[in-house]
Parts: C-alpha cells; structure tokens; sequence
C-alpha cells in the first residue's frame, strides 16, 4: 500500500496534505472540517493581533481556471486562533497543527510572535510575508532589507518552529538572493506561494471584485507552473534542514504529484478546496496514491525533489 505520509520540522503527518491560510479556517468550525477530513493537517487563517473585517465585498470570486480575491486578512484575531490551538492540544495531543500570522507593522509581528513564544503552543506557526491584498501595504517579502531585518530580529527570541510564506519571484536572481537570506536562518519551511498579485479579471465590461478597482491575487490552475517554479528554485537553493510547502494550482493528483518532484513536503489546496469543499482532500489523495501506484513509488520520498531535466 502507498503512503502519502510526510513529515515537517521533523513533525509527523499521515497525509501531504492541507487547506492553504484563507480557505476554510476563518472559524473554528471550519478547521474542525479540515482536522476530521483525509487532510493531514491544517493552517490557520493568518491572524493579525486584533479582530479585521478585511476588505469590502464583493472581494471573491471563482472563475473559470482559478480565482481571484482581495479579501484583505479578514479574520478573527491572534487569540481566537491561538486559544483555539490550545484547547486543541488538550483533545488532540498526538497531532500538530499551524498557526498563520501576519502582523500589520513590524512592531505588531513581533508583539505577535513573542506572544506565541510564551504561550504553550506546541504547533507549527508560518509568518504570512506575502500578503497582496491590503491597500497601501506591499508585500514584505519582495523588499529584501527589510525581510533580512525583520527574521534576524524575530529569532533573537523565538525559539518556536518557524515558517514563512512565500510570494511568487519571477527572477532566478530573486531566488538567488532570497535563499542567501533564508539559509542564515532556522527557518523549518517556506511556503511557496501566494497567490500572484494584482491580476486583473473581467467579465463584459466590469471588473468582479470590489476592492483596489478590481485588482486582486489569482490563485488556481493560472499560477501552478509559477508555483512550481519557486518550489523547486528553492528546494536547489535553500538548506536540507529548510523544507518547502508547495501551494499553488492543485486541481488534482497530477498536480499534487509535480509539487512534490520539484521539492515539496506538504501540499496546500486552495482555490480547489474553496470550489470544490473538504472532498477534495479524499479525490486528490486518491489520485495521487494512483500515480504513485502505477510508478511504484511507495512513499513520497522515493519521488520526492527527482524533477528530471533534458541532457543533450
């Protein structure tokens, strides 16, 4: 029988999979959909330490290869999460679960972070330095400096294991550059990525969302070969002890598959999970344990980062 088992930060999870921050995980009765579903995990939505309402509506919408949204980090607030988080560690003790948080100032992530250090989470927490959609914020982790300043400044206190999530880079000197500043820290993943900012989407002659005239982040089958390009750009760069999440354009096994060649160790359904509901988890595990059948492959390690090129 075929395993889709992994592990991150040397935390063991029956399945690859999981639901991407801002899909079904607002409240607490959604991640309790995800937990009791064939996911093997969940995230969280990012939190930000107090409550958002986020942007007007209409800020999402399905359309036909994907998704647009600018939801603007609606959620409930750090402490809903992390209360949550804990009163789940009491039931559920044998698994683990993570934690998104953004903060909306550098000041308010550290508040943030140094928060969950001195709380008893046991969990994994991913900081959100990706988030394209709140008007007059730009996405922290396309300024280098500042991502530099801000990781060297949070693991002077938090000893916690640690992610990031991702933005789309679109240069190899942007990967370059990236995985230099990454590599001097302990990070235990990146997750790559988030939706591609700022597309644009009509239908007649008017845009379909609200807020920023329309502009929005794309996620779905629009954005897998960009997804797959940064998971496997940083799975060459970055450190063994750095592991990736890949996100980004998983409609099906065939998808989930590609993610994992090109270096992933989880696999976070978005997009898919928003249209199609918790389902998805089963369909696109099943899949996935086909291929993996039919190749003879009996756990994702024996494919997992062998992406194969073209030699002369």
């Amino acid at each position: 029988m075929v395993s889709t088992k992994t592990s991150l930060a040397g935390l063991e999870f029956d399945n690859c999979f999981m639901n991407a921050a801002g899909v079904w995980c607002m409240t607490k009765e959604e991640l309790d959909g995800v937990k009791n579903s064939a996911a093997g995990t969940f995230v969280t939505k990012t939190a930000t330490l107090e409550e958002r309402a986020g942007n007007p509506e209409p800020r999402y919408q399905n359309v036909p290869l994907g998704s647009i949204n600018s939801m603007g980090l609606p959620n409930q607030g750090l402490n809903y999460y992390l209360n949550y988080l804990l009163d789940l560690q009491q039931t559920d003790s044998e698994r683990t679960f993570v934690l998104s948080v953004v903060g909306m100032s550098p000041e308010e992530t550290h508040t943030i972070l140094k928060t969950i250090q001195d709380s008893d989470f046991r969990g994994l927490t991913e900081l959100n330095l990706s988030c394209p959609n709140v008007p007059g914020k730009p996405q922290i982790a396309y300024d280098f400096e500042m991502t530099e300043r801000i990781l060297r400044d949070v693991f002077v206190y938090f000893t916690k294991p640690l992610g990031i999530k991702l933005p789309p880079y679109f240069d190899m000197v942007h990967f370059d550059q990236a995985a230099a500043i990454f590599n001097q820290f302990p990070l235990k993943f990146v997750n790559c990525v988030n939706s591609i900012g700022n597309g644009l989407y009509i239908e007649d002659e008017t845009v379909v969302i609200k807020p920023k005239n329309g502009f929005g982040g794309i996620g779905g089958q629009y954005i897998k070969p960009t997804a797959l390009a940064n998971v496997h750009a940083f799975y060459q760069r970055l450190n063994p002890s750095i592991q990736i999440v890949g996100t980004g354009g998983v409609l099906t096994g065939r998808d989930a598959f590609e993610h994992i060649l090109c270096g992933a160790s989880m696999v976070q359904l978005g997009t898919t999970l928003q249209k199609e509901g918790l389902y998805a988890f089963e369909r696109i595990t099943q899949e996935l344990q086909s291929i993996m059948e039919e190749k003879g492959y009996g756990s994702l390690e024996d494919f997992r980062g062998k992406l194969q090129y073209i030699s002369e």
